[in-house]
């Protein structure tokens, strides 16, 4: 295999630091192992934010997924990691992480995490009639 996991986030300069912007990203096939049985989970990954002066790389990304493949993680902890890496990481002005496991022992998990920079305020939603 010529690619393999790696703890590190590769980043980009935002395009338009200037503008407040949001950039969702799916990860469907996010798997680790339980922690007390070994087994392995799935979840889907949901990972949304408004970035500061970097961008987070999307191969870097998956790269650091795989990284959480042989290891052992209690749903909570590892959604916590993942963010508590990318605002290491990219520093953005907002990032929310979900978590939605696959069914384990006849229940669902779902551990969502957020982090505000600061100084940052959202921008005012404009509805429209």
């Amino acid at each position: 295999m010529t690619t393999r996991p790696s703890s590190d986030l590769e980043t980009f300069v935002n395009p338009q630091p200037a503008r407040d912007y949001t950039i969702r990203i799916d990860i469907p096939e996010f798997t680790c192992l339980c922690p007390k049985t070994g087994q392995p989970d799935f979840a889907k990954i949901m990972i949304e934010y408004v970035p500061g002066e970097l961008c987070v790389e999307l191969k870097g990304l998956k790269l650091y997924m795989w990284t959480f493949r042989e290891r052992g993680a209690f749903h909570e902890a590892v959604t916590n990691e993942i963010l508590n890496h990318l605002v290491e990481a990219i520093a953005p002005n907002f990032i929310r992480v979900r978590a939605e496991f696959n069914v384990r022992g006849g229940i669902y998990t779902t551990v969502i995490v957020e982090h505000r920079a600061e100084n940052w305020q959202p921008p005012v939603l404009v509805n429209l009639p």
